[in-house]
């Protein structure tokens, strides 16, 4: 089988287009794919929509590259740590398309399982609903949610083999398994890589048939994005 294992971030990102759509894994800072954004910020790759479930900090993850006005929209659920973020939005240089956690957790889930749609009811009553079709299912009313599907998708783990079967640590899963199966190229960074059959497959959470390039990053800035400390 050939090995899907690349060794250029800039290489490996270098097709993703201006105007692309790209889902990225991570929460806050916690499981970010940074390499491969560092790269995309170096190849100056433009107009692009991101889905993540936030976009980083001012100087941080996706934060650089929207400090960069690399990003055209995000389709995202929380924004609250990133200044340039609410600039950009109330400026009017950047689309945003809030969507409630479950619901954008669901349409990444549903892009990657071919399923075009369903229904929720997250939203009804409010401005989520603005736009959208709904339907009464035993007396209740429930929105029509349009699953998301990316030219590329981003994510971070931390092991894999040479095939892209990947393995997340603790709550670096997050948005990451659902974002790897939702791109129509998915593209991994990893701490470490071994060799096809090393890895339990008891632990595997992204079987590489998603994957089709794995990195390895090193030297890791495991940032905090808001440190919280308890009085005694």
């Amino acid at each position: 089988m050939k090995s899907k294992v690349m060794t250029s971030f800039t290489e490996a990102t270098a097709d993703i287009a201006d105007g692309s759509t790209v889902i990225v894994g991570g929460f806050g800072l916690c499981g970010i794919p940074e390499k491969l954004i560092g790269a995309i910020k170096e190849n100056g790759t433009k107009s692009l929509e991101v889905v993540s479930n936030n976009c980083g900090t001012d100087d941080w993850g996706l934060g650089i590259l929207l400090a960069n006005k690399q990003i055209k929209k995000m389709v995202s659920s929380y924004v609250g740590e990133n200044k340039i973020f609410e600039q950009q939005f109330l400026s009017g240089e950047l689309e945003v398309e809030l969507t409630p956690q479950g619901t954008l957790a669901e349409r990444i889930r549903a892009g990657g399982a071919g399923i075009p749609g369903f229904y929720t009811a997250t939203g009804v009553g409010t401005p989520i609903a603005e736009g959208k079709e709904s339907k009464q299912f035993e007396d209740k009313t429930y929105l029509l949610e349009q699953a998301i599907v990316g030219d590329f998708a981003l994510v971070k783990a931390w092991k894999a083999d040479k095939s892209g079967n990947l393995v997340f640590r603790k709550t670096a899963r997050n948005f990451n398994p659902l974002a790897a199966t939702a791109g129509k190229i998915t593209i991994a960074e990893v701490e470490e890589i071994v060799e096809v059959g090393e890895l339990d497959p008891d632990q595997i959470h992204t079987p590489g048939i998603y994957v089709q390039r794995v990195l390895l990053g090193e030297n890791y800035d495991k940032r905090i994005e808001r440190r919280m400390l308890k009085g005694v």
